[in-house]
């Protein structure tokens, strides 16, 4: 059967194959063997599915797989039967269908036969779960084969599922063959048994019969490509086939292999069998896909396969014939796409699954907003923004714009957040980077900057521009563009959040924020501040008061403490560069409300110093400082709260006044006083709150400092609370007994400070008394008795009347106890009698005893035991407190006890340094002023002699000093005092001794006042003089002897005065006593005898020759006593001279008046004394000698007074008292009324005097006045002026006749001094005075003009005039001549001096007063008006000007400008000549400045020529000469008013100002400026001149009609008449961004008719149309689009897509319709228009755009395009073409395409030559892009191009496009070489100038790195050593840590210190730095393990 064998087998696999010789009915057989299984006693091994099973219980004796290898069934010797799922491992069934075999080594299973059934379902699907119902329905049953042999079970057989007996088992042959042999193949199944390292295995193999081609898949599935690709061509089968599979083997096998070097040869060896075999297939599109998919391993071997198939596509296209390949396509996208991948990751990051993923990703199409959002996202925060913004700016944002529109926002947010971002994470590039990054999306490529007809898209981008995003976007730009020149031009840093937040006002206040110091404010505010507010037209005056507001606001309402005010010093520095007063006072008002209280020292004294001013809002200030006394008041008390001042004001003045602080009261008065509250309340509570805390004393010291009215109303208030107190029941604890005496106490003080009070008024008085008695008896009984009712119940008469009873007796008790006791202690003794009499009082007082009475029985009891001390202050006590009869009749018992006592020595206790006879006289006096009728003869009595006693006791004492004391009467006044100063006389005498003296002046006392203890009948009288003859008898005699002792006494101690007096006292008591006894003889000789009589008669008699003896001869010792004194006691003298006889008298006084000499004093004395006396004796002739002495006395005194000898004149005729005038007036003291007394007295004449007076006063003053020049204060010299003011003028009015004086003065006022207003002002004043009209001086009119004069201060130095007028008056130019103005050349002099003096005066300040002067002189005004206003222009108004056009304008300045020009203005009105003003206004205009100002000017001449031309008759002449100047003024103020807005606008340009004359042009012109194109370029910009405003303003000033110039340039841009592609690309943007509101609507017009016919003059086009309606859709949104077309907006933009191309085909003049052009087809029009038209450049460019827009991409077609554009030299729009066509794939195969983009690239070159100029420089760098931007740039002459950059001597762009060549091999030796023979230092700097940014900046950093590699690889580091790339290399390196050969370098070819310093850098780098204080060497030595690190 078989006829050959061959069994080989696989060591690796286990599998084989058989080669079996075919039957010879069949011929040759193929035959596939299989390995099934092979089995072992061990382990189950099915090799086909690499399934394991281990059974360790049993083992295994049959196994089968089923279902192609899906399950497994497995027959154990145990009887079980398993099926198994391979794959999942789960064993589906398991039975036992056959008995375990009694012997262990019998086989149970001999073998196993599967059969495949109809009933797969399950098994198809998987489903375990079926396949467990399945094996619920299995029958199982066991059929013995013993019968039939002995083997057992040899086989189990399975069959239909669904029988009734599945399995069928037994089977005869050992092995056991079963054939399923279909129709084509057949399978045999070999079973053998083998031996493996003593393992018995059993192998099963299968042997299936195949065809040919199934052969051939299997020898290619075995990779046995040599035999199959022989078997291919032996059978004759597909041999490519074969190429093919060993093309995809190569593939597998090169994704297991690597790019390691020792890996290099094998997969080099696969590529090249890779290449080998592709060119034995023949299938294009396979070779194609295996180009493309194929995993190769490198760079270099992708590129080489894709130019191996694009090649192979190329060579195989009929070049005649164009056909478009898809493969080719794929291959040139696919290549286009390495490309890209080379430039931007490089080939060295070139893997395989990332070139695959980049390769197949689709990235437009699939470019969503969520994949933006992931983009934006994966972007990490470090990158660099000279990388990031190229990127965003040239790819992102263009990619976004086209593909996402409305992925614009999401970009937008995105810079946004990241631009904000940078402000923390580069910090030190801020926020110039933020700026940077953030301006990129209004900066990047705009989607139509194509310039191509299809450039209409834009429109769909507008809508995704305008959002919230966007807008945000554009706003941060803005903001970041301020806070720039906020950082680096006013050196303001602020947080990007913060600027935000403020607006130009609020930036200011951060600025001083700022400033730290506030000493630096006034140099910050000038050097950037200032300049700020000027730049933004801030008002400087008030944001300064803003900023203090706001300082406020943020400062003094955080402060936590009092020490917190550096915001006051800031706000007071700002303070000071304030100049208007009235915001300054604005600003302190603010301060005072805002500072802490209490204020700092800087507030108040800047407060202080305010409140001094003169201002209206000083009273602000002062109300405002009131109110901040109260808060710092209530501060002090802890009260912040203000507000309860206005609710709970009583309640915030009890808290104030419980505080119980030494200020309290007087707080709390301030704070009544501001609230209206009154003072006695607020006393009253403060005495009630000191009486609750027991302070009785402070309550009575401050109810006794208050004013009578206020301590009455405040005691009366504080009574009736103490009465309501006491009214409430008493609790009878100790706080309140002790509370209730406190009170009833201070009240009863207050009561009597009280009726003290109101001792007037009767009434109160009497009320008041009593209320004082209740609450004694009060006090009284809660204090000494502990009795506590209420108020009331203390009057109730029974309750008193016990109590007063029960005290009394213990009281006398007590007395009696006490009474006989001694205390040794004199102290104790004292203090315990003082208690008990305080006890006694106490008593008498609650028991309403009167204390009165008491204290009389205690004097009386007193006096007894001889404790006069006692008395005489008990005494003085009733005097003070009892002053009645009762006390007066006590104290006059008292004195005469006490006389009595001294009298008869009795003993007593007198107190120490009490004078005890002045004590007793002090008594008798009381007692006589206070007693009863009944006693006062006898107490007047006793006052005389005990005066006697006191004069006797005086004469007696010595005080220490040796000097006799004099007490007066009834007074305390010191002795010294009324020695030295008395104006009585008093006498020098020999003291007396008080021994001998005191006891007979008493004893005296005691006989002539006798003591009498019986009761007095009414009106008797016991003294002496008053007593009868019964009585006197016995006091007269004793009264003698004691009076005649007394007298020798006085005489022996010459005591002449007090003897005197005594005699006649004494004699006039004896006198008095007789004839009171004996007024009638007859009467007296029946009552008393003859005897009694005549004895009484003698003893009188007798004393009165003794007294008359004595008393003369004591009157003329005494009259010499008296003239001897310093003061002389006239009226004393007076009546001692009477006392002498007449003659005696008289001659005494004239020796003593001749003896005087010039006493004026003493002889005046002697004057009146004899004056008054010779009247008395009725001598006149005597009298008058003495009156004119006492005349000439008294002016010798008054003279004397004043310094003026009497002498020559004294005693001498009247007539030469004349000579003494002279010296009178010249005296500086001298008054006007002691002149005129003077005359009068001696009869002189007054009027001379008076005038000598006032002359000799004029020329005095004026001497002096020279002398003390310098010296002299203004305020003395003005003191002085007014006194001789004063004088002179009360002078004026005594003179009978003024005439001569104002003679006089006239000549006077002539030689004054001109600069001393005040004396020129007072010889005015007396001429005024004196009212005389002889003199030709305007009075009033000087005074009026020297009053203007006063207060006007010069300006100006002094001219020649005034020197030469001083010159000639030989008077010294003062220091006042600075200061003020010569009034006598200005009055007396002409107007000619007139002028030449206030010429320099003038001043827009000393204006109002020189005007004031000059019509008071009558002088022109108008001069005056002329003058000043040219004075003020050339000092003030013109400088500013130039500073204006100097530097920037600023509101202050401005501000001051207007203010000058207004007052220079208000000087022309003023004129009243029209004409001068007309021509001094144009001369002044001239000079101004062209600006606003000017125009200004000039609008103020047109005016005032105007007034000059209405007030010229129609008929004069000069009206022609005024018209003609209005005429010339109005074409002047044109063309002035014209460039002041351009000046104002910033466009005075030359251009502009050239034709300012044609304001209709010129507004045509500035539509057409330059800022308008820049507009649509950054949109995002600022500074863009307001071209609309300019035009208004222009329009204004000459009155043009701007609507009408509107018109024309909405025509002439609308409807140019120039051809389309002629006329400017940007003539869109110029409508656009310089349209106003009213150019709006007339595009709308425009754009709404376009169905019209006709605009203007001009036909309307579809090019007109085209232009409308792009204007339109620019500035309108979608919705008014919408409402005015009345469709989509898509429909709209299809319209203008339409027209659009419309408008071209009119420009060739090929007529077509709207509808022809919609419904034509697109690809037919245009090659119709191609066939016809492709000679013209303008048909080439339509058919181009058409092509584009509607996507016909015929490759022939655009072949002959690209061809024709470069034909017709259209560079640069074939390069926007080539671009276009970069995105559309299809169109790379044109043929013509990689030339055109070679010739694009060279052809800007090949102009060039050097040196480039700025424009050539950028078309080299557009070129440059456009390499970079080329899809083909493998197919550029790379090399070609680099040449010729070498050849315009740009390196750097050379270098780039070297790095662009497709071969690595090529690229590497031609960059090496290229290296090897430039400068690297001319690269980097080319990168740095023109590579840096846009789309070359990320390019630029790989030829840096490159260049840098290099120098590192050849160590040339001396190269850069010395230049500015030198810190790059640094950076470069350390960025690649490889520093170690840079630092040798620098340490060995520089210094160690540079290497050091490299080190230690690098070590910051890491983050390892080295320590601070490591010198160089030291840093060195450790740089090996930092740079290993």
């Amino acid at each position: 059967m078989w006829n050959d064998i061959e069994l080989l087998t696989n060591d690796d696999t286990g599998s084989g194959y058989l080669n079996v010789g075919s039957r010879q009915e069949h011929g040759t057989a193929l035959y596939q063997v299989d390995l099934l299984v092979k089995i072992s006693s061990e382990k189950v091994m099915i090799e086909a599915c690499n399934f394991d099973l281990k059974f360790s219980d049993t083992e295994v004796d049959v196994v089968g797989l089923c279902q192609e290898g899906k399950f497994l069934l497995v027959g154990e010797r145990s009887g079980n039967l398993h099926l198994i799922h391979v794959k999942s491992k789960q064993t589906l069934l398991t039975n036992a269908f056959v008995q375990k075999a009694n012997d262990e080594n019998q086989c149970t299973y001999q073998n196993l036969v599967i059969e495949k059934d109809g009933s797969n379902e399950a098994i198809e699907n998987v489903d375990f779960n079926t396949v467990k119902e399945l094996q619920g329905q299995i029958k199982s049953n066991f059929i013995s084969t013993e019968n039939y042999h002995t083997l057992g079970c040899l086989s189990l057989v399975v069959g239909d599922l669904t029988s009734e007996i599945p399995v069928i088992i037994g089977v005869i042959l050992c092995v056991k063959l079963w054939f399923w042999l279909p129709e084509v193949s057949v399978e045999i199944y070999l079973l053998n048994e083998l031996s493996e390292d003593s393992v018995s295995v059993l192998v099963v193999r299968c042997l299936t019969e195949a065809l040919p081609e199934n052969r051939l898949s299997r020898l290619l599935h075995k990779h046995r490509f040599a035999e199959a690709e022989s078997f291919a061509i032996q059978f004759g089968l597909d041999v490519e086939l074969v190429y093919k599979v060993k093309s995809n083997d190569i593939l597998e096998k090169l994704a297991l292999s690597s790019v390691d070097t020792s890996e290099q040869t094998e997969w080099q060896k696969l590529v090249d069998e890779a290449k080998e075999n592709l060119h034995k297939i023949q299938d294009d599109e396979f070779v194609v896909n295996y180009c493309l998919k194929a995993q190769w391993i490198t760079y270099e071997t992708t590129q080489e396969m894709l130019n191996y198939a694009k090649t192979r596509l190329l060579k195989k296209e009929d070049k005649t014939v164009l056909i478009y390949s898809d493969g080719l396509k794929e291959v040139l996208r696919a290549h286009a796409k390495l490309t890209t991948f080379y430039g931007a990751f490089g080939p060295e990051k070139f893997r395989l699954y990332v070139w695959i993923q980049f390769l197949e990703a689709n990235f437009e199409s699939k470019f969503d907003v969520k994949m933006l959002e992931n983009l934006l996202n994966s972007i990490s925060t470090p990158v660099s923004l000279q990388k990031l913004c190229p990127w965003f700016k040239n790819d992102v944002i263009p990619f976004v714009r086209r593909t996402v529109p409305e992925g614009q926002k999401i970009i937008a947010k995105w810079l946004e957040q990241a631009a904000r971002n940078l402000e923390l994470t580069d910090k030190a590039n801020w926020p110039e980077n933020g700026l940077q990054l953030a301006e990129i999306f209004f900066t990047a490529e705009k989607t139509d900057e194509l310039g191509l007809a299809s450039s209409w898209h834009w429109i769909s981008l507008k809508d995704y521009q305008n959002t919230e995003e966007v807008y945000q976007l554009r706003t941060l730009v803005n903001n970041l563009r301020e806070l720039i020149t906020l950082y680096r031009k006013y050196n303001c840093k602020l947080a990007l959040s913060d600027f935000e937040k403020e607006n130009a006002t609020t930036i200011v206040f951060r600025m001083f924020d700022k400033v730290l110091a506030p000493e630096l404010i006034p140099s910050v505010l000038e050097k950037f501040i200032r300049v700020y507010m000027r730049e933004h037209n801030l008002q400087e005056e008030e944001l300064l008061l803003l900023y203090i507001e706001d300082l406020l606001k943020r400062c003094s309402s955080k402060s936590t403490s009092l020490f917190e005010t550096a915001w006051e010093a800031k706000a007071m520095a700002v303070i000071g560069c304030l100049s208007d007063t009235d915001l300054i006072f604005d600003a302190v008002l603010k301060i005072m409300y805002a500072a802490v209280v209490p204020w700092s020292a800087a507030v108040e004294h800047l407060v202080k110093q305010h409140l001094e001013m003169d201002h209206p809002k000083v009273k602000l200030l002062q109300e405002s400082y009131k109110l901040m006394e109260m808060k710092k008041l209530l501060r002090g008390y802890g009260i912040r709260e203000v507000n309860l001042l206005n609710k709970e004001i009583m309640r915030v003045v009890r808290y104030i006044l419980k505080q119980d602080v030494p200020s309290s009261l007087e707080d709390a008065l301030k704070v009544a006083q501001a609230f209206m509250l009154s003072d006695d309340e607020i006393y009253s509570l403060r005495i009630i709150d000191l009486i609750d805390r027991e302070q009785g004393e402070d309550c009575l010291l401050l109810l006794r400092s208050l004013p009578p009215a206020e301590a009455e109303k405040t005691a009366e208030r504080v009574i009736i609370w103490a009465r309501l107190a006491l009214q409430e029941e008493p609790d009878n604890s100790k706080e309140d007994k002790a509370w209730r005496m406190s009170v009833a106490k201070t009240s009863i003080d207050i009561l009597k400070i009280l009726r003290d009070i109101q001792k007037d008024n009767l009434q109160k008085k009497d009320e008041c008394e009593e209320i004082l008695k209740l609450f004694k008896v009060v006090a009284s009984l809660q204090e000494n008795f502990e009795v506590f009712l209420s108020f009331e119940d203390y009057s109730h008469s029974s309750l008193v009347a016990d109590l007063r009873e029960q005290y009394v007796r213990t009281h006398e008790v007590a007395q009696a106890k006490h009474k006989p006791r001694s205390t040794p202690d004199p102290t104790a003794a004292e203090l315990k009698r003082l208690s008990m009499e305080s006890k006694l009082h106490r008593q008498a007082l609650a028991l309403q005893v009167s204390r009165q009475e008491l204290e009389a029985q205690l004097t009386l009891r007193a006096l007894k035991d001889g404790n006069v001390e006692t008395a005489l202050k008990k005494c003085r006590d009733l005097f003070k407190y009892h002053c009645n009869p009762d006390t007066g009749k006590l104290l006059f018992l008292t004195c005469q006890k006490l006389c009595q006592m001294l009298a008869d020595d009795i003993p007593m206790t007198a107190p120490v340094g009490v004078n005890l006879p002045s004590e007793i006289h002090d008594l008798a006096c009381q007692a006589a002023t206070i007693c009863s009728p009944d006693f006062l003869l006898d107490a007047l009595e006793l006052c005389k002699y005990t005066l006697t006693a006191v004069e006797l006791s005086r004469q007696c004492q010595m005080d220490d000093c040796g000097i006799l004391m004099k007490t007066a009467f009834g007074t305390h006044k010191d002795p010294y005092e009324e020695w030295s100063y008395s104006e009585f006389f008093s006498e020098d005498g020999i003291v007396l001794e008080s021994q001998l003296v005191l006891p007979v002046i008493y004893e005296l006392i005691s006989s002539l006042v006798p003591l009498a203890e019986s009761k007095r009948h009414p009106l008797e009288s016991t003294s002496l003089p008053y007593c009868s003859i019964s009585e006197g008898d016995g006091l007269i005699l004793p009264a003698i002897n004691s009076i005649s002792a007394l007298l020798q006494n006085l005489q022996e101690s010459s005591q002449w005065e007090l003897a005197l007096r005594f005699v006649v006292g004494s004699f006039g008591t004896c006198l008095q006593h007789s004839v009171s006894n004996f007024m009638s003889t007859s009467l007296s000789e029946k009552l008393f005898g003859q005897t009694t009589l005549v004895k009484s008669r003698n003893v009188v008699m007798e004393l009165k020759e003794k007294a008359i003896m004595f008393i003369r001869e004591n009157a003329t010792t005494l009259l010499h006593k008296v003239f001897n004194c310093r003061l002389v006691d006239i009226d004393l003298a007076l009546g001692y001279c009477t006392l002498l006889p007449q003659k005696d008298v008289f001659e005494n006084l004239w020796k003593l008046i001749d003896k005087a000499w010039q006493n004026y004093d003493k002889i005046l004395a002697l004057s009146l004394v004899g004056s008054q006396l010779a009247s008395l004796y009725q001598e006149i002739e005597m009298e008058l000698k003495f009156h004119e002495l006492s005349t000439d006395a008294r002016w010798g005194i008054r003279l004397g007074k004043l310094g003026i000898s009497f002498q020559p004149v004294f005693r001498q005729h009247f007539l030469t008292k004349k000579d003494l005038i002279k010296a009178l007036v010249e005296n500086i003291d001298m008054d006007t009324s002691l002149v005129l007394e003077y005359c009068s007295t001696f009869q002189l004449d007054c009027d001379a005097a008076l005038q000598l007076f006032i002359e000799t006063l004029f020329h005095n003053t004026n001497a002096s006045q020279s002398q003390r020049i310098g010296i002299a204060s203004p305020e003395s010299t003005k003191q002085q002026r007014s006194k001789l003011l004063a004088k002179a003028l009360e002078m004026v009015p005594l003179l009978t006749s003024t005439k001569d004086l104002v003679i006089s003065l006239s000549g006077i006022l002539h030689k004054l001094d001109p600069y001393d207003y005040e004396m020129i002002e007072v010889v005015l004043k007396v001429i005024e005075r004196a009212d005389e009209k002889i003199t030709n001086i305007n009075i009033n009119q000087a005074l009026n003009i020297l009053k203007h004069l006063k207060s006007y201060r010069r300006i100006s130095p002094p001219v020649d005039l005034e020197y030469q007028y001083m010159l000639e008056h030989v008077i010294t130019l003062p220091s006042a001549a600075q200061t003020r103005l010569p009034f006598h050349l200005i009055f007396f002099g002409t107007a000619q001096n007139f002028w030449k003096i206030l010429s320099t005066e003038l001043s827009e300040e000393s204006f109002p007063t020189l005007l004031l002067i000059s019509k008071l002189m009558k002088f022109s005004l108008d001069t005056l008006y002329v003058s000043t206003a040219k004075h003020v222009f050339e000092k003030k108004l013109k400088p500013k000007l130039l500073k204006l056009t100097q530097a920037k304008s600023s509101p202050l300045i401005n501000k001051e400008i207007t203010k000058i020009t207004q007052t220079i203005e208000s000087y022309l009105l003023s004129i009243v000549n029209p004409e001068w003003a007309v021509a001094i206004a144009i001369s002044l205009a001239q000079d101004i400045p062209e600006g606003s100002f000017k125009m200004s000017a000039l609008k103020f001449c047109l005016y005032l020529a105007e007034r000059w031309l209405e007030n010229i008759p129609s008929q004069d002449e000069k009206r022609e000469k005024a018209e003609a100047l209005l005429k010339k003024l109005h074409i002047q103020y044109r063309r002035s008013g014209t460039e002041a807005v351009l000046i104002a606008h910033k466009l005075n340009t030359e251009e502009y100002l050239r034709v300012i004359g044609k304001p209709a042009h010129l507004i045509v012109s500035l539509y057409e400026h330059p800022s308008i194109n820049q507009r649509i370029q950054n949109a995002s910009g600022k500074d863009y001149p307001d071209i609309h405003a300019a035009a208004k303003e222009i329009s204004e000033v000459n009155e043009i009609n701007l609507e009408k110039v509107w018109d024309v340039l909405l025509e002439k841009w609308l409807c140019p008449s120039a051809k389309p592609e002629e006329v400017s690309s940007h003539s869109r943007e110029r409508l656009l961004l310089s349209t106003s509101q009213a150019l709006l609507l007339g595009v709308f017009y425009i754009t709404w008719h376009l169905i019209q016919q006709t605009l203007g003059m001009h036909q309307l086009t579809f090019a007109h149309r085209t232009r409308a309606l792009r204007c339109l859709l620019y500035l309108a949104d979608k919705k008014t689009i919408e409402s005015l077309f009345k469709k989509p907006i898509e429909e709209v933009k299809s319209d203008l897509k339409c027209i659009t191309f419309l408008a071209l085909f009119e420009t060739l003049n090929i007529p077509i319709t709207s509808e022809q052009f919609r419904n034509s087809p697109k690809e037919g029009m245009i090659k119709g228009l191609w066939k016809n038209h492709s000679h013209e450049a303008m048909a080439v460019r339509l058919v181009t755009e058409l092509c584009l827009e509607y996507k016909i991409y015929d490759l022939q077609l655009w072949n002959g395009l690209l061809q024709k554009l470069l034909g017709f030299k259209m560079i640069s729009y074939l390069r926007r073409v080539l671009k276009a066509m970069s995105s559309i794939y299809s169109l790379w195969q044109v043929p013509y395409f990689s030339k055109a983009w070679q010739r694009v690239i060279q052809i800007p070159l090949l102009s060039a030559s050097c040196p480039l100029s700025p424009g050539q420089l950028s078309e080299c760098c557009e070129s440059l892009i456009a390499v970079l931007e080329c899809p083909v740039s493998d197919d550029l002459d790379m090399i070609g191009v680099a040449r010729q950059y070498v050849q315009l001597e740009l390196p750097a762009f050379a270098l780039a496009c070297l790095m662009l060549m497709p071969h690595s091999e090529k690229r590497h030796q031609q960059i090496k070489n290229f290296l090897g023979s430039c400068d690297p230092q001319i690269i980097l700097q080319q990168l740095e100038e023109h590579m840096n940014t846009g789309q070359l900046a990320g390019f630029s950093h790989q030829i840096r790195s490159l260049i840098l590699n290099d120098i590192i690889s050849k160590k040339e580091f001396g190269i850069l050593a010395k230049t500015k790339y030198f810190q790059v290399l640094k950076l470069h390196m350390m960025n690649t840590n490889n520093i170690s050969e840079l630092v040798n370098y620098v340490a060995n070819d520089i210094s160690v210190g540079e290497a050091s310093v490299l080190v230690t850098e690098y070590s910051k780098h890491l983050g390892k730095p080295v320590p601070p204080d490591a010198s160089p060497c030291d840093i060195l030595k450790v740089k090996q393990g930092v740079l290993s690190f």
